[in-house]
């Protein structure tokens, strides 16, 4: 297991507000296996395509799965939107290895801008206006809301 930098220059920032998930999580994943740290801003911005509907019901099937045996061995999908991200760039590294399990732990993921990187140099992910590019689609924050998260003050 290796050590988290102390030096918060050597994160790569990559804002996803209003770009698709998808898309930041392809490139994300990249350098993750590349060996570079990697910190995701405004992680409830991002956005997913589709209806709000067929979203909510594909994410409420992985909250609801259960192993019957022993419903303690079931997956975990988190409801909150910085570890829902997270679980979902998951899903695009091979976490079970040695290699995946190192660049899973060089990421790190936040709701908002923290203080740290407000002067960073954000990575360049194309962006498009949502509105333009598909019919439908939900924010990050709007999914965790729908499959049940309250954000407390």
């Amino acid at each position: 297991m290796k050590a988290i930098p102390d030096d918060i220059k050597k994160y790569e920032v990559v804002d996803a507000k209003g770009a698709v998930l998808g898309r930041i999580g392809s490139i994300v994943a990249k350098h993750l296996l590349q060996g570079k740290y990697v910190a995701i801003v405004n992680a409830d911005s991002a956005i997913i395509s589709g209806s709000k509907s067929s979203i909510k019901s594909k994410y409420m099937i992985r909250l609801n799965l259960q192993e019957k045996e022993n419903p303690e061995h079931s997956p975990y999908w988190p409801r909150r939107s910085d570890m829902l991200v997270k679980r979902i760039i998951r899903g695009m590294l091979p976490y079970r290895s040695a290699h995946g399990k190192d660049a899973y732990e060089r990421l790190r993921v936040y709701i908002s801008t923290p203080d740290e990187f407000k002067d960073a140099k954000m990575l360049e992910i194309e962006k498009k206006d949502p509105s333009r590019m598909y019919s439908n689609y939900t924010t990050i924050a709007e999914l965790s809301k729908l499959l049940g998260y309250e954000k407390k003050m």
